[in-house]
């Protein structure tokens, strides 16, 4: 019998929220589907644990997260704590150290669901984004000198390397191989970053070259977010480097519907470490103990995570448990347009599981 190990860390604001209402739903799948086990470990890391601490998880946190087969991530960040220390010491300090280089985010028009698109329908918009997860403004290289003075200056250094743009560019052609439509779309800056974003457009083609069955095109940054806009259809499969693709999967989210109905996955491709699996959305704390935050992101990052985890009976199980509660108007959260609540969202998600093929 399949026994999964879980880390679940809640974080911060309603990461506390949807990551309990996600292992609610996964204990419905577990309870419909003889033969499936989780065990969760919960992990109290964040910015309360930083008040504490001095620090935002334990600092053995790495080693002990190695000895599970996925981490279930709510979010991080709260109005107390400068956002570079929340981020960097808890969140990003996993998916460095556990070479985490593949964040996908899909983004679909889910049914039921209106997209702020006027005349898109489900089938116009269905995407998935491909940010490289571990390089480019998010690598932590740079400085700050002179703090506090006239001439202070400060140096964000963009690293990319040939090992992590072919990585993520062949992950990308993989993942877009499996698809209908087979399209992948590189997106850079190339214009006007001369060196690191010609260096992605000249592996783009390299690889493209080992892809015959993949129809490719590329696109500036700026002209992207036109025609995500515009020509949602022509849209398939999107590669970008870490801040780009991390930009235009928000405005994906917003697209779509909402923030609060996408989904993250972090991934280890190789699995020499655990995947990290959470929502797209903040911590929330303008909502946060309302009851109100919308859990559907992190039902989908647990479809991710079950996917991964090769469960791919019980992913697509609760993807159409999620599905079907939305078309039938009972999962509408505020953000939404609707009055449904969390425990109200995931009541609906666990019962729509009821009699499905898990």
């Amino acid at each position: 019998m399949p026994e999964y190990r879980i880390a679940a860390i809640p974080g911060d604001g309603i990461g506390a929220e949807v990551v309990a209402a996600g292992l609610e739903v996964l204990a419905a799948i577990e309870a419909r589907a003889p033969g499936l086990a989780f065990t969760i470990e919960t992990f109290p890391w964040g910015s309360d644990y930083y008040r504490e601490h001095g620090r935002m998880m334990a600092e053995d946190g790495l080693e002990t997260l190695k000895g599970f087969d996925a981490i279930y991530f709510g979010a991080v960040g709260d109005p107390a704590v400068p956002d570079h220390v929340t981020l960097w010491g808890l969140r990003l300090a996993i998916c460095q150290g556990f070479d985490q280089y593949a964040n996908v985010r899909p983004a679909r028009l889910l049914p039921g669901v209106k997209s702020p698109l006027a005349g898109v329908s489900e089938g116009d918009l269905d995407w998935v984004i491909v940010r490289e997860n571990s390089e480019g403004e998010y690598a932590g290289a740079g400085g700050r000198v002179h703090q506090g003075l006239a001439e202070e200056v400060a140096v964000e250094t963009a690293i990319f390397t040939r090992c992590g743009v072919e990585r993520i560019m062949r992950f990308a052609f993989e993942l877009a191989r499996t698809r209908p439509a087979r399209h992948l779309t590189c997106v850079t800056k190339s214009n006007a970053q001369r060196h690191a974003m010609v260096l992605w457009d000249e592996i783009f083609a390299e690889v493209a070259r080992g892809y015959p069955e993949v129809a490719t095109d590329k696109v500036l940054v700026d002209a992207m977010t036109t025609r995500m806009v515009r020509e949602p259809s022509s849209l398939d499969v999107v590669v970008a480097t870490n801040l780009h693709a991390d930009i235009l999967s928000d405005l994906a989210a917003a697209l779509s519907g909402s923030l609060g109905l996408a989904p993250t996955a972090n991934l280890n491709p190789e699995r020499a470490y655990p995947s990290m699996f959470e929502p797209i959305h903040g911590s929330g704390f303008d909502i946060a103990g309302k009851g109100i935050a919308n859990p559907v992101a992190a039902f989908w990052s647990a479809v991710l995570m079950l996917e991964h985890l090769g469960e791919a009976a019980a992913a697509a199980g609760l993807l159409g448990a999620i599905e079907h509660a939305l078309a039938s108007g009972q999962a509408f959260t505020p953000d939404l347009g609707g009055t449904a609540t969390t425990a109200q969202v995931t009541a609906a998600v666990c019962a729509a599981l009821e009699g499905r093929n898990l």
